[in-house]
């Protein structure tokens, strides 16, 4: 496992579309296992491939529960609705309030192949709807209400 380079806002792959992946190989479980290794490192709780350089349909997610594998995820439900904090490792020192569902099902492919379905309400919701996002080339600044500026920058 290795830690990859992260790419930060300005960087054009961030605004790109991702491939799904047709094929789940040693390369795609090395990039599932480097990509938690640099999620980890960053202090992250979820990380998409195109965030270390990656155009693939590959996200990584922890809320502290154990480490989520997803390749080709796709929201299949939502419902409701609520608005709370996120940042993101490619937007370092930035946070602002973004409105998510309150509830998502994700369909998705194991590292094994395998259809998996994992429903999210919380921090859960609030990652893959974020991460999703990067597969497509939205960041978390596309739909941001309210920037919250830390404490220290306010005059």
């Amino acid at each position: 496992m290795a830690i990859r380079q992260l790419r930060y806002i300005g960087d054009p792959i961030l605004r790109k579309k991702s491939k799904e992946v047709t094929e789940i190989n040693d390369r795609i479980r090395t990039l599932l296992d480097d990509m938690l290794e640099t999620m980890y490192e960053y202090e992250g709780v979820g990380l998409a491939a195109p965030q270390v350089g990656i155009l693939r349909r590959v996200v990584v997610i922890d809320i502290g529960e154990g480490p989520i594998k997803l390749i080709n995820p796709e929201i299949i439900y939502e419902e409701g609705e609520f608005t709370d904090v996120e940042g993101c490792l490619s937007i370092p020192n930035r946070a602002g309030t973004v409105k998510r569902p309150e509830k998502v099902k994700v369909k998705y492919l194991d590292e094994n192949g395998e259809e998996k379905i994992i429903e999210g309400t919380g921090l859960l919701d609030k990652a893959l709807c974020h991460e999703i996002d990067h597969l497509d080339g939205i960041l978390f600044i596309d739909k941001m209400i309210e920037e919250i500026v830390p404490e220290e920058e306010e005059e």
